[in-house]
């Protein structure tokens, strides 16, 4: 062979493929636009991966039709065999072939067989549950009790100390801290009743046999169970990511809103016993609201007014004895400093002692604060909260145990009797992780169609034919099937990862297809040159032998394109460490989809693009062959 010969046959044959995997290339990055789309977390954690793969896969796109021919005639040199030279191809030909040969023979059965198993996959595909993402294993512990709003700070402290020598009393934990009250910030507007306590285990290795982290939730929170304290368990990335996010610090909150702080607190504790014995509902409290306690100092008039006092002169000494009151600043260096002055707390803290308080007066002397005013504690609200110029109260759970979408359902199926007799201006909104949730799920659904459109439209430029564009495009729903089939059976919920792994998978799939369809197609078009384009030339047994070997002949690069995505995904499955509980809920239906939508173009596709030739030779006495144009 000259090298003039061997040119033209690269040639040929880079244009033969040339329009596939450049518009396959194409399809995969337009598969990928949902995830460009998603806002929020998902949008924050999915988008590089996205972006990453655009550009890659663009440049590719670029390659393949202009440095790989070039290479392919640097390197593709010397003495070229044919398949039949390569023992592995000819192994795999000798499986292929009959069973191939059994699916053309049974045809209705195979297309049961296909529909059937598409067909189950979808109720199992609505058997699982929904959650926003997978959640992801950070290591740490973070515990989160709440107590009553009117907790002492001495109180507040010996809880503590009592909490963490019971945290630590585990033994797969290496360290606890815990934290009373809002930290040195003014970010943190936490109240003392709120606690906050970092809990870091030691090594797998180092646990017990066969314990798992929630085993460890379960036991700690089995041994924590103290009067008036409402256990809370969480991770401290997650939950500091809610907070800031939504406002809520556990994975769902259920906001009321209203105009009254009483009426709000006396509808979510309402809730909250409606909520109770929901499965999967953890650690359900209602975020006080009420239950303050406040220092109440009423100024009698008519007394200070027998000892010649003024309101302002009581409120002087209210300041300066309990509030503090700036005398006198301090410089250090570049630094000034206000001196504060007020009794020390122990005296604060006794109203016996407050009220004793002394008011000097010009004519009677000293007395004492009670005689001129009215002193007591009365309740108030513990914090207030509002939200879109509303005051808020708000219904605070973990989900465990079960997926977040079902648990979230049956909640607001306990709740649809009371949401209809709401007071006029009062309302709820399901908030946290559940927010991103319906986000997330609104985003895919509205722009999936779009993308199947796109795909559609690309597969028809890459053929210039509907019906060829169809056959490629039709491997996507039984790619479904086995992307279904192995997401069932590892137990994973549905979620944005879940969905970013099918979204991947519809690029792989109709690249698949696409190289089946071009070699299906160069076998009718060697047919038409031998036999000419016409039913009395070309029987249906001269079919069936060419669509045979269109699939079979080319079965090497289908297998290598189906090899590819199958070994750059299948070690995920066995990775361990920070990361892969979010990792494999995207591989999976991307191993189960490539080994069914494989499965299906090997047998299926040829199948059909069989019976379809036979039908055009029927009716329109020739075949439509798809021409590589130059």
């Amino acid at each position: 062979m000259t090298k003039a010969e061997r040119i033209k046959i690269i040639e040929a044959s880079c244009k033969q493929v040339g329009r596939g995997v450049f518009f396959s290339t194409l399809i995969i990055v337009a598969s990928f636009l949902p995830v460009f789309l998603l806002e929020g977390q998902e949008g924050k954690l999915f988008g590089p991966l996205a972006w990453t793969k655009t550009f890659i896969l663009a440049i590719d796109a670029i390659l393949a039709v202009t440095l790989a021919p070039v290479l392919i005639s640097f390197f593709l040199k010397g003495k070229l065999r044919t398949d039949d030279h390569n023992p592995l191809n000819r192994g795999l030909e000798k499986i292929y072939r009959p069973i191939l040969n059994w699916c053309v023979t049974w045809r209705k059965t195979t297309l049961v067989i296909n529909i059937v198993a598409l067909l189950i996959s979808v109720p199992l595909l609505l058997s699982l549950g929904s959650e926003f993402m997978p959640p992801l294993d950070e290591g740490t512990i973070l515990f989160m009790p709440v107590t009553q709003p009117d907790v002492s700070n001495a109180e507040a402290k010996q809880i503590l100390q009592v909490q963490d020598k019971i945290i630590k009393s585990v033994p797969e934990v290496k360290s606890v801290l815990g934290k009373a009250g809002r930290a040195n910030t003014a970010t943190d507007n936490s109240p003392i009743s709120m606690t906050e306590t970092i809990i870091l285990l030691k090594p797998k290795d180092e646990w017990r046999k066969g314990i798992k982290k929630e085993d460890i939730i379960n036991e700690l929170n089995a041994k924590l169970q103290i009067p008036g304290v409402v256990n809370g368990w969480t991770q401290p990335i997650i939950n500091r990511i809610n907070m800031l996010s939504t406002g809520i610090r556990t994975d769902v909150g259920l906001k009321i809103y209203g105009q009254n702080l009483d009426t709000i607190n006396a509808l979510a504790t309402q809730m909250k016993m409606s909520l109770q014995g929901v499965n999967g509902i953890k650690d359900l409290y209602v975020d006080p609201i009420t239950g303050g306690k406040y220092l109440d100092i009423q100024v009698n008039k008519d007394a200070i007014g027998r000892y010649g006092l003024s309101v302002d002169d009581v409120n002087e000494v209210v300041e300066s004895a309990l509030g503090g009151m700036n005398l006198t600043k301090t410089i250090e260096g570049r630094q000034r400093f206000s001196v504060n002055v007020r009794f020390a707390q122990d005296y604060r803290n006794n109203l016996d002692a407050i009220k004793g308080t002394l008011v000097q007066t010009t004519n009677n002397g000293p007395i004492p604060l009670s005689s001129v005013a009215d002193i007591k504690v009365s309740d108030g609200p513990a914090m207030i909260q509002s939200e879109n110029a509303l005051l808020r109260g708000t219904v605070l759970f973990n989900v465990r145990d079960r997926d977040l979408g079902s648990t979230v359902k049956d909640a607001q199926d306990r709740l649809n009797t009371m949401v209809k007799t709401l007071p006029k201006g009062y309302y709820i909104e399901w908030s946290g992780q559940y927010e991103n949730l319906i986000r997330a799920e609104h985003t895919l659904k509205l722009i999936l169609p779009i993308v199947l459109i796109i795909i559609f439209a690309c597969l028809y430029f890459a053929f210039h034919s509907i019906r060829e564009a169809f056959f490629s495009l039709i491997s996507i729903p039984f790619a479904l099937i086995g992307g279904a089939y192995m997401v069932y059976f590892f137990g994973v919920h549905l979620s944005v990862a879940v969905a970013v792994g099918f979204i991947a998978l519809f690029g792989i799939a109709v690249e698949t297809g696409i190289v089946m369809v071009i070699y299906l197609n160069d076998a009718m078009q060697q047919l038409v040159v031998l036999k000419g384009n016409s039913k009395e030339t070309i029987s249906r047994e001269d079919l069936r032998i060419y669509v045979m070997n269109g699939a079979v002949k080319r079965l090497r690069p289908k297998l290598m394109t189906v090899c590819v995505a199958l070994f750059g995904l299948v070690p995920v499955l066995w990775a361990t460490g920070t990361g892969s509980d979010v990792m494999l809920p995207i591989v999976l239906p991307m191993i189960g989809g490539v080994l069914t939508s494989s499965t299906h173009i090997l047998l299926v596709t040829p199948l059909i693009f069989l019976m379809v030739k036979e039908y055009e030779l029927k009716k329109y006495g020739k075949l439509e062959v798809l021409e590589v144009k130059e």
